[in-house]
């Protein structure tokens, strides 16, 4: 083989380890950014000390701090307040009945929960992604020669 062919081998392995170690790197930071979101998420949620509705069909008065407890409650927000508006929602109320004011705040209540329950698929997304991040970095690490190719 050539010098200068075991010069561009040497370059690419090096290039490829370079990647790998990146990538684990990348895969690590993703996956423990996840997780914090995840738990700041949770922190946040529980310290309202909202309880899902005691007529749920699922989570019946647990605390809502992930995103099964969150995504139960605002459904069951959406049940009560549709009762109490006879099933109009608040752009079918009229700017005059005295029901807008809870029609409107139980969808900014809703709204809320939902974005929790956004905040919780986004961080489990992030971290799968984190960990496949740290197993392909590990592939190509596992992939990349380590040593000079022998010169004949």
């Amino acid at each position: 083989m050539a010098q200068g062919s075991t010069t561009q081998v040497a370059g690419r392995a090096r290039t490829a380890r370079t990647l790998g170690i990146l990538v684990v790197i990348a895969g690590v930071v993703l996956s423990v950014s996840a997780v914090v979101a995840y738990i700041a998420v949770r922190t946040n949620l529980s310290q309202e000390r909202i309880s899902v509705s005691s007529d749920a069909p699922f989570f019946a008065d647990d605390p809502v701090d992930g995103p099964w407890t969150a995504y139960m409650e605002a459904e069951m927000i959406n049940q009560h307040y549709l009762e109490s508006t006879g099933g109009k929602t608040y752009a079918e109320l009229g700017r005059d009945d005295p029901l807008r004011q809870t029609a409107m705040t139980a969808s900014f209540l809703r709204a809320s929960l939902f974005t929790s329950v956004v905040a919780f698929g986004v961080s489990i997304m992030a971290f799968g992604l984190g960990v496949v991040l740290v197993l392909v970095g590990w592939a190509v690490l596992a992939l990349a020669p380590t040593r000079r190719p022998a010169v004949e």
